[in-house]
């Protein structure tokens, strides 16, 4: 079975349209809807401290809710398939190693180019859909090369920076190292807030931080990395979403992947659920990243059910959600395969660099 005019599958994205011809009104602006409300791109507010400490999560009905996300929806044969589809194409993806190379790098942009084997594509019959990932996230050594290696493909190349993993360096050195990516030609930023902020409840500090980052990244997208794992609490971790967006984020993230523990539903719906009252409150839509943890095919179908659940269609494209994954693509791969020709294929013939 192929997948060909399936109507299931519609990986268009506002990023690819061509530019917008004569006055521009607010609904050609307008990326994401919510309640029937046009909403515009995150540009920020002034810090709202009530609206901070009015915060409240409760953490067991949190809890009882993520445990239902991978069972209130199913999805099987070729919606599967297209599910799996939309997920590759919200896809970062990432090498974070102590030992990456150029090499490596331009290996992991040739996969970005073509997630699926051509073999596989031409079984399935999506060849029309041009399927690539959303970006490649490197470190800023290797922003340059990722750059070259996929010019012209659409792909956007995202840095992480400000001391990644850990976010401690001294301040002017982490604005600099956003305005050095964004100069190498990154596209987005992935940038480490100060946990010390959130623990101390030093909401204003960690307002300007942030905002001092959307300064620097110009014209390129920043996304605000949390550290969910390192914050302790639901309700720091809501408090820090809203924080990020007030001070201009266009993504909350959830981890840097190097924490104990990275993304989970629980912190995931929390976050969400903080976009979506940012949302209703401002008329303006930040996107979601998960990040860490997440490895399997099975997973990226529960984060998009959750999207889908808590935040509506417009959250399920690459505007404003991404997966901070790269092992997820292999398994992936291997459940298209199975929808393509019946069996199931051994990881080794899917890498990914």
């Amino acid at each position: 079975m192929t997948l060909r005019n399936n109507p299931g599958i519609e990986i268009s994205s506002r990023l690819d349209r061509p530019a917008l011809q004569g006055p521009i009104s607010p609904s050609d602006t307008a990326i994401a809807k919510y309640g029937g409300r046009e909403l515009q791109p995150n540009r920020g507010v002034p810090l709202n401290l009530d609206w901070v400490d009015g915060v409240r999560v409760n953490t067991s009905a949190v809890e009882r809710r993520a445990q239902t996300i991978g069972t209130r929806r199913t999805v099987k044969k070729e919606w599967q398939a297209a599910w799996l589809l939309r997920a590759i194409t919200c896809m970062d993806l990432t090498t974070l190693s102590g030992d990456d190379t150029d090499e490596r790098v331009r290996r992991l942009c040739a996969k970005a180019r073509q997630p699926i084997q051509q073999e596989l594509v031409q079984k399935l019959g999506i060849e029309s859909l041009q399927i690539k990932v959303a970006a490649v996230c490197v470190y800023h050594a290797f922003v340059e090369t990722a750059r070259r290696a996929i010019e012209g493909s659409g792909i956007h190349v995202a840095a992480v920076s400000t001391g990644f993993p850990a976010g401690l360096s001294p301040f002017a050195e982490r604005v600099a190292e956003i305005r050095r990516s964004v100069e190498a030609g990154a596209d987005e930023i992935d940038v480490v807030i100060t946990r010390a902020h959130v623990f101390g409840a030093k909401w204003q500090a960690l307002y300007d931080e942030i905002a001092a980052f959307k300064n620097a990244c110009g014209p390129a997208h920043l996304k605000v990395i949390l550290g969910s794992g390192d914050l302790l609490t639901l309700r720091n971790v809501a408090r820090a979403s809203m924080v990020a967006m007030m001070a201009g984020a266009d993504f909350i993230k959830t981890s840097t992947g190097k924490e104990p523990t990275n993304a989970t539903l629980p912190v995931s719906l929390v976050m969400t659920r903080a976009i979506r009252e940012y949302a209703q409150e401002t008329g303006m839509a930040a996107g979601f990243k998960p990040a860490g943890g997440i490895g399997t095919a099975k997973q990226s179908l529960e984060w998009l059910s959750l999207m889908k659940e808590e935040l509506g269609d417009s959250w399920l494209k690459a505007e404003l959600f991404r997966f901070g994954a790269s092992g997820m693509l292999a398994d992936i791969e291997r459940q298209l395969e199975h929808q393509a020709t019946g069996r199931y294929s051994a990881d080794y013939r899917h890498p990914i660099a």
